[in-house]
């Protein structure tokens, strides 16, 4: 058996998966992320090893046998968290996480310098972890002055687990100290941005076993010293792991908590001022390319709590199949957004409110405006020179039928529900132990799903979603004037 945990914003999951694939159980705990000012976004680290300790016990008492026979362990996270330890190891303070804007003037700073985005292939975004430490450095002195090494949060995982100070290439990406093209950290971009090399981990692939688990850990999890742990991926990377991404022309969409639109790249080629990310996949001489929004899901989770309604009951009210776009539209900017606006201070509004709109209307236009942000992302994307045939949705929101369908409206190409089973990022993160460990062909472990229903643009609707999103594209200049 080979265990994927997923480290996400909001909880672990971890996934039991067979030598052949098969997914046999899963167990899951949340925890809390903490925002002490607007803009900021910080999580406990100690809430990450408490959620491991919970979901190893739960999969030990549910599947004890399949538990006992765990061979090997791949982790994914979110990525760009700043995670800084002192020399003893110890975690300095909270977590700086991926929504956290705080650093936007040093991100800003960083950009300006042709160095990074020259070699790091990527604009400077204020979510990445280089202009953290470089805010770290003048807003918390103490703090910096500190600081032996810095993990993004998957990797202080796998630090807990093994003792080892590594991070594998597709999470490298996402700080801005990485030369994306060379695989490799860059002097000149740690320098000046302030940092050492020693004080950024070693760098592997995503399938490089890195270690076993530390011998107090395995005695805790009840299992043997001798269980190897890899060094996993980017919760995205991990995804297009999932779900068999690593040709040109393959990709998904996912509705999580942000909004990704992924392609997979065979070779690197970054065009930074179209606020794609261009990063190194989980694998060897893979790059992937990605449009990000800040608030996809979140958007709902937003409307749920303001309306004080279940999420599931505002989605429900809405038909399987789009007939349309609201009246009502939504700029879903909740927390600033990435692509293509790059813009930290930007923030959300509704446009067209009357008597009329209700909460149908609203989660109609909240799931809109979400889809004209992934537009976006896709148009983003076609500047770059990728094309995309086809997408796969994962993620909470490719639960909804409405979502998807409006969705192929909206993006013009299919898009694919796979069957049902587990896609995302914790598969891929088993996907990539048993590469590891077994050093079985990547073409054998990593094969795409099974698809269980296709949405295909309706070509009566295709052309009323695409008006609305003239109108949505000019909605954000409007916006930013007004503030």
């Amino acid at each position: 058996m080979y265990l994927g945990l997923d480290l996400g914003t909001s909880g672990l999951r971890g996934l039991l998966v067979s030598a052949e694939g098969m997914v046999v159980g899963d167990a899951a705990a949340e925890y809390s992320v903490q925002y002490p000012k607007d803009g900021w976004s910080e999580q406990d680290p100690q809430s990450w090893i408490d959620a491991c300790r919970d979901v190893m016990s739960r999969l030990r008492h549910k599947y004890s046998k399949e538990y006992k026979s765990i061979k090997g362990i791949g982790i994914s996270g979110h990525m760009h968290g700043a995670t800084c330890l002192d020399k003893a190891g110890n975690v300095i303070r909270p977590c700086i996480l991926w929504n956290d804007t705080r650093a936007a003037k040093e991100a800003a700073e960083l950009d300006s310098m042709p160095d990074f985005r020259g070699l790091s292939g990527n604009i400077v975004f204020p979510g990445f972890t280089a202009p953290k430490l470089m805010w770290m450095a003048r807003h918390e002195p103490n703090n910096f002055a500190r600081v032996s090494i810095v993990l993004l949060p998957k990797d202080y995982l796998v630090y807990w687990l093994t003792g080892q100070l590594v991070t594998d290439m597709s999470d490298a990406a996402g700080t801005s100290w990485l030369e994306v093209g060379e695989r490799r950290w860059s002097d000149v971009l740690t320098k000046e941005s302030g940092m050492r090399r020693d004080q950024l981990p070693d760098l592997v692939e995503g399938t490089d076993v890195v270690g076993t688990l530390r011998s107090v850990v395995a005695s805790e999890f009840s299992l043997n010293n001798d269980v190897a742990v890899v060094a996993g991926a980017a919760d995205n990377a991990a995804s297009a792991c999932g779900i068999g991404a690593f040709a040109e022309g393959q990709g998904f969409v996912s509705l999580g908590t942000s909004g990704v639109l992924l392609a997979a790249k065979d070779s690197y080629a970054p065009e930074p001022a179209s606020a794609v990310h261009t990063f190194c996949h989980a694998v060897p001489s893979k790059w992937y390319q990605m449009g990000v929004i800040l608030s996809a899901t979140d958007s709902l989770n937003w409307l749920s709590n303001t309306l004080g309604r279940q999420t599931t009951e505002l989605v429900e009210q809405l038909p399987d199949r789009a007939f349309g776009p609201a009246s009502t539209l939504f700029l879903p900017y909740l927390s600033g957004e990435r692509t293509p606006h790059n813009d930290a201070a930007v923030r959300g509004a509704f446009i067209g409110l009357s008597k009329a709109v209700d909460s149908e209307i609203l989660c109609q236009s909240v799931i809109e405006g979400v889809t004209f942000a992934l537009r976006d992302c896709l148009e983003a994307l076609k500047s770059t020179g990728t094309r995309l045939p086809s997408l796969i949705a994962i993620g909470g929101g490719s639960r909804s039928s409405f979502w998807l369908d409006t969705l192929a409206n909206t993006l013009g190409i299919p898009v694919h529900l796979p069957a049902k089973g587990d896609f995302g990022a914790a598969l891929g993160a088993a996907r990539l132990a048993i590469a590891g460990v077994s050093r079985a062909p990547l073409s054998e472990v990593m094969m795409p799903p099974t698809i269980q229903k296709t949405y295909e643009p309706d070509p009566r609707l295709a052309p009323l979603y695409d008006e609305t999103y003239q109108k949505y594209t000019k909605s954000y200049q409007a916006l930013k004037e007004l503030m």
